[in-house]
């Protein structure tokens, strides 16, 4: 993916900070979830089919983290039933930026259909992140209302924490249709 630099030079007028904190991050039941994703997603583009750069995407919310993961079990056919793990993460990060819904509004993308899997244009803002160096991408939860960090693993430094704390087995399509993310049967 080509990188658009008069994206780059918007993104470098936003403070890099760094991040210490807990973040949520739902998996499969035997999953490290502290592995990153090569597979593309809403940050991160995987051009032509092949793995993308390696993301770790978690919310700074437990709910967010669920709400996150049902919304895309809810679509598969037959829809998985097996319970999800909710882990908690400690994470340092030193490169991070926090991009608001009106921040990425006046990055391209539309407010409007930040909720739709149509990620081209978060996926040219991750691009441009990853290309910066940065190692953290602070942004709304598309399905919660909430904050998600996205760690970019090319630059998240070995000196860096991130580490799972606890784990908890959580019912996700119990827990979905309890608050309305989908229907029950």
């Amino acid at each position: 993916m080509e990188i658009d630099s008069r994206l780059t030079e918007k993104l470098a007028e936003f403070p890099s900070v760094s991040f210490q904190g807990s973040v949520f991050r739902a998996t499969a039941q035997n999953f490290d979830p502290t592995a990153p994703s090569i597979n593309g997603g809403r940050w991160a583009p995987r051009p032509n089919g092949e793995p993308g750069f390696p993301v770790l995407y978690a919310s700074l919310a437990r709910e967010g983290a669920i709400a996150e993961v049902a919304s895309y079990l809810a679509l598969q056919q037959p829809m998985p039933s097996k319970p999800l793990l909710v882990h908690e993460l400690l994470v340092t990060a030193s490169k991070t930026i926090t991009l608001v819904m009106a921040d990425l509004k006046k990055l391209g993308v539309d407010p409007s259909r930040y909720g739709e899997r149509n990620y081209a244009q978060t996926q040219m803002i991750g691009a441009a992140i990853n290309y910066m160096g940065l190692d953290g991408l602070i942004s709304p939860c598309a399905r919660w209302e909430c904050q998600n960090l996205t760690l970019f693993m090319d630059h998240h430094a070995l000196e860096e924490t991130l580490k799972a704390v606890a784990s908890e087995k959580v019912d996700w399509l119990t827990w979905a249709t309890e608050v309305g993310l989908i229907k029950g049967p």
